[in-house]
């Protein structure tokens, strides 16, 4: 038993060591069989109380379903004789409910018909704006078509600059925001002036040297173009220092706009005569071309329409106010307009189901066994049994 067997660390394992071990852990193995089979015990008879338990709460619930089932035999029984009395009512009820439903539903079907008319011609206005753009645009290319003809004479260039200017500012402003041909202080007549909101006109001059820039964009030659060139700075420049002279402190306003009246000359202008449009900038004169032109219209409309909503800020309010007064009282008749809705569906549903229980209780009924027995003699009628009653 002192054998020794191995040595670790320093220690000498004996097999007297290893024989105690063994047992020391054989022991533990059958103490924890012990535990388990305890528990294994102690679960089968939980399990066995649960399926009692089980049992006896289904019995119970059987009792109960047996007793319910006696009682809805019984109030099945009394329905079945109250039926014969509550048709007649049931009927009139139905036909009322018919009645209403279909009268809801007609001005419903009536509602709906007015707005689908009511769509179709803002439909069919919005098809006539249509047309007249498409014909708008049509007349508009046969202008343009006819614009070089126009510019080819020179009196006829300046009537045409003065009147498209007209045109734009007639288009964009009402009559009250602008003059034309209007006499300042200093005995100046400019083309027109556009009154602003500080009581400062801002004028507009349409008499640009468009004979300068024609023979420009004609020249030939080099020196042919030199020469123009030389002479669309002297004319424009002379132009500058004429329309600068509409500008009086304190009466108008510091800027006043040249306007060109083509596109394409415009962007030839800043593309070969910058140093000219600069010069021009700095006498406080500005060249615009006719979308620059629309633009500082469309600024102006939005400065008076801020000065208008300004002096107007009370009344807007109170506008307001009744907005809203209008906005919750469409609210309410939308909700009432639901509820209706809501009650004629509620309606159908309820017809819907007295027409089933009618159709339930009319095949109960039709199974009743009411034929008188068939035998002779003294025989009594057999009663009628409960489950064909039922």
């Amino acid at each position: 038993m002192d054998q020794i067997l191995w040595i670790v660390g320093g220690t000498k394992v004996t097999l007297a060591m290893v024989t105690a071990g063994g047992v020391m852990l054989a022991g533990l193995l059958l103490l924890w069989i012990a535990i388990a089979a305890s528990r294994a015990a102690s679960n089968r008879k939980l399990e066995a109380t649960e399926r009692q338990l089980l049992a006896l709460e289904l019995e119970q619930r059987m009792g109960e379903v047996a007793r319910i089932q006696s009682e809805m035999t019984g109030r099945m029984q009394n329905m079945g004789d109250m039926f014969a009395s509550q048709q007649s009512e049931l009927a009139r009820s139905v036909s009322e409910r018919l009645d209403s439903v279909t009268h809801r539903l007609g001005q419903s079907m009536e509602a709906t018909t007015n707005k689908t008319t009511d769509n179709l011609r803002h439909l069919y206005e919005r098809l006539a704006l249509i047309d007249n753009a498409q014909k708008n645009i049509s007349d508009l290319s046969t202008q343009v078509t006819s614009l070089r003809e126009v510019l080819a004479n020179k009196q006829a260039r300046g009537a045409f600059g003065q009147a498209r200017m007209e045109a734009i500012v007639r288009d964009g402003l009402p009559s009250n925001a602008y003059a034309f041909q209007h006499t300042l202080s200093n005995g100046l007549r400019p083309d027109c002036v556009v009154f602003l909101p500080d009581e400062r006109p801002l004028v507009i001059d349409s008499k640009f040297p468009l004979e300068a820039i024609t023979a420009f964009g004609q020249a030939k030659s080099d020196d042919e173009r030199k020469r123009a060139g030389q002479r669309l700075r002297a004319d424009l420049g002379k132009h500058v220092g004429d329309v600068a002279r509409y500008l009086i402190p304190g009466e108008t306003q510091e800027m006043a706009l040249i306007f060109v009246p083509s596109e394409s000359v415009y962007a030839e202008l800043h593309d070969a005569f910058d140093d000219i449009v600069q010069k021009a900038y700095r006498s406080r004169v500005v060249l615009v071309s006719p979308a620059l032109l629309m633009l500082a219209i469309q600024v102006v409309q939005q400065i008076q329409k801020d000065a208008r909503m300004r002096e107007a800020a009370s009344q807007i309010q109170t506008e307001v106010g009744h907005l809203m007064q209008d906005l919750g009282r469409l609210n309410e008749r939308v909700v009432n307009l639901q509820r209706h809705f809501g009650q004629a569906n509620e309606d159908v549903r309820q017809i819907m189901l007295s027409r089933d229980k009618i159709e339930k209780r009319a095949t109960r009924i039709n199974e009743l066994d009411f034929e008188e027995p068939r035998e002779a003699g003294l025989a009594l009628p057999r009663p009628l049994r409960r489950d064909a009653a039922e």
